[in-house]
């Protein structure tokens, strides 16, 4: 799978460029700070809670207009949070946002209020684009399966964000988008950005280098490196707030009468083994040798970007150790036989575990670490074999529950809670990809989703990544950078989310699309004291910089990119059907 759009649509959309089309075209009623991605105004000025937690209310802009000139009122945001509440596809992504909300209604033009069964600690942040009704009213149901929300008729797709799509489609390989000038945060500084998809991370490279485009996204660490010198660019790995992680098949069932499916190693549904197999992993080698470097050997589904929610596994956290791995599986009954392979508790031979790997990540990460995992694996005396796929194929073999394990990533979001329920019970056949179950860890999901003393709910979600790490339905092996690169003698003022030491692309909310601008207009980035300043070379060049399309007018921004950034989210087939 490469990087490309998949859907315009908010409601069908997974892939990150989906994401960033977006980002560019609506805006969501409650921003991210660049700092750390709390809750900030963006829609909504402020908002307020009942003594109860079980009433929000939200206090709208009164000066916001959609791109076509129509106001966007609070009932906008009601009908779009609706659509979600109905349960309909525009479900799929958006409803675990909405837990627990029971009416959401917009009493007059500036106010919206959301009325919740139990308090719920995930608000006020509701990272769920608002459509324009007067648009969306037309599209039933039905057709929102299809409805691609792209131009038509040579008019740019209507929305409330800093620029609107006029050009590209779903699939295709480029995608711009026009200056939207009645922004209610004010106009952006460039006219136009173009997202173009590159298939070669080294054709992308040599089109910044040669100034064809202007940001390259998801370059590697060695591409990171070799263009820190080159004269007008500036390069950086990101921090990024994802893990890569090998995960098992913990117990694929029917969804609906419970009854095991699939083809699982029966060694892969014990806990006992999976746990043990944490002991088997370099985790410097793979970060050392798979991610070259850019990233930081893992442990727990919730990344360093996100301190006050993450569990320190201490004393108990794994090292490379292959006589304790060996020592574990022996304790489980896993021990060797005369051939020196390992057997079941019972005797019987384990077989040859499954490595299921995805052909299209980036830097061969998944089939590299696979590889290493094998060697780690024989050494203990269990065979495998690494099977490759495209991740479309993979996600049909997951959902079939035919693997033993396999590798793949996800991307945090600023609360936790999304990530937390993808390992309930209820998500299997869905969001779930390992078909975890465990009521203990249910149990708590409920109750730090409704927990409002932050402090108490802190310790519920790392209790929960505990109970995680013993049962091993994952093994986290690494926190991941991006490698993007910007021609800093054309533009400036970028802002880094989170904030030092993030990404500049790929964020919460598109701040950075609005903030960017020519460099020779820079001047001090608002007073953005980190915001990515030009190049000498940029500040002497002027208007030569050959991007300024007129009197009164601004650059172009080109972005590249390439390979495979990450999911945001995984989605099925099923799912988007």
């Amino acid at each position: 799978m490469i990087n490309e759009v998949d859907s315009f649509s908010p409601f069908l959309g997974i892939e990150a460029t989906s994401y960033e089309a977006w980002a560019l075209t609506y805006d969501f009623m409650v921003g991210y700070a660049m700092e750390d991605m709390s809750p900030a105004p963006a829609l909504a000025k402020e908002w307020t809670t009942s003594d109860d937690g079980l009433t929000w209310t939200f206090d709208i802009r009164d000066d916001v207009t959609w791109s076509d000139g129509k106001p966007l009122t609070a009932r906008d945001i009601a009908y779009t949070y609706n659509r979600v509440l109905d349960g309909g596809p525009e479900a799929v992504t958006w409803s675990s946002y909405l837990k627990g909300v029971t009416k959401v209604t917009a009493p007059d033009a500036t106010h919206v209020v959301l009325t919740v069964g139990k308090p719920n600690a995930v608000l006020p942040l509701l990272p769920i684009p608002i459509i324009p009704e007067h648009v969306w009213k037309d599209v039933s149901e039905k057709q929102v399966k299809t409805y691609p929300a792209e131009p038509t008729d040579g008019q740019p797709v209507v929305g409330s964000g800093p620029f609107q799509l006029a050009e590209g489609t779903a699939g295709g390989s480029t995608y711009r988008f026009v200056a939207n000038k009645n922004y209610w945060a004010g106009p952006p500084h460039v006219d136009e950005v173009v997202i173009r998809v590159f298939k070669n991370e080294d054709t992308m490279v040599q089109a910044l280098i040669k100034g064809e485009i202007d940001f390259a996204e998801d370059i590697s660490p060695l591409q990171v490196k070799a263009l820190k010198d080159e004269e007008g660019i500036t390069a950086q790995n990101g921090e990024s707030p994802s893990f890569d992680e090998i995960a098992f098949n913990s117990g694929s069932v029917d969804t609906e009468t419970g009854k095991p499916i699939g083809d699982p190693n029966p060694a892969v549904l014990d806990p006992k083994f999976r746990h043990a197999l944490g002991y088997a992993l370099d985790l410097d080698q793979i970060v050392r040798k798979v991610y070259q470097g850019a990233a930081l050997p893992g442990d727990t589904i919730i990344p360093p970007a996100y301190p006050d929610y993450r569990w320190e596994p201490g004393d108990e956290a794994f090292t490379f150790d292959l006589e304790k791995a060996g020592q574990l599986l022996d304790e489980a009954g896993y021990k060797k036989g005369s051939d020196g392979l390992r057997t079941m508790p019972d005797g019987k031979p384990i077989g040859t575990l499954r490595l299921a790997a995805r052909t299209d990540a980036s830097l061969d990460a998944s089939v590299n670490t696979m590889e290493y995992f094998k060697e780690w694996l024989a050494d203990l005396g269990i065979k495998a074999e690494v099977q490759a796929f495209e991740s479309n194929r993979l996600t049909e073999i997951i959902l079939d529950g035919n693997f033993d394990a396999f590798q793949w990533n996800w991307y945090v979001e600023p609360d936790p809670d999304s990530m937390l329920s993808n390992m309930t019970c209820d998500q299997r056949g869905g969001w779930s990809d390992s078909w975890y179950c465990n009521d203990r860890y249910d149990a708590l999901y409920e109750q730090q989703h409704n927990e409002m003393d932050q402090a108490a709910r802190e310790d519920q979600v790392k209790e929960m990544q505990r109970i995680l790490f013993e049962d091993s339905p994952y093994l986290v092996t690494a926190y991941t950078a991006i490698g993007e690169a910007v021609r800093t003698d054309k533009f400036a003022c970028f802002q880094s989310q989170p904030d030092p030491g993030g990404v500049w692309l790929v964020q919460y909310g598109g701040h950075n699309y609005s903030s960017v601008r020519p460099a020779s207009q820079a001047g001090d980035c608002d007073g953005v004291e980190s915001a990515l300043k030009p190049t000498s070379a940029a500040e002497d060049s002027g208007a030569s910089n050959g991007f300024w399309i007129g009197v009164g007018a601004a650059a172009v921004v080109l972005i590249g990119v390439g390979g495979v950034v990450m999911l945001r989210r995984r989605a099925t087939v099923g799912e988007r059907e």
